[in-house]
């Protein structure tokens, strides 16, 4: 079975088989934690986990140059990161059902921002 090669870098992804060709050679859109991204593969299909250099960052593209999030995804990504933030500075509440109504804040900013 031919060996994966994984690389991440601080604003790279690269993903193929050794000696051959990356399947995946792209710059990211910001930068990641590329010592703490993971990949795992399971049968044919690989998952790969990047962690944010900038906790809640929106991201508006998964690498840069593709097509980029219109503003109702991005305000839906909004809301769920920052219920996610709601929920890790609030443990004992269960946010899983909370709605944001209106204007969605920058969940990096709002409040105070992230501690």
């Amino acid at each position: 079975m031919p060996k994966l090669d994984v690389k991440f870098q601080t604003t790279h992804l690269k993903i193929g088989l050794k000696n051959l060709p990356a399947y995946i050679d792209e710059d990211l859109p910001n930068r990641i934690k590329a010592s703490e991204c993971l990949w795992q593969l399971d049968g044919e299909e690989i998952t790969v986990t990047l962690i944010k250099a900038i906790k809640a960052e929106t991201w508006l593209s998964a690498f840069k140059g593709h097509d980029n999030l219109n503003a109702i995804q991005k305000e839906e990504m909004q809301k769920k990161m920052l219920l996610e933030r709601f929920q890790e500075e609030h443990g004992g509440f269960d946010f899983s059902d909370a709605e944001i109504n209106g204007n969605v804040p920058d969940p990096r900013t709002f409040l105070g921002g992230i501690k």
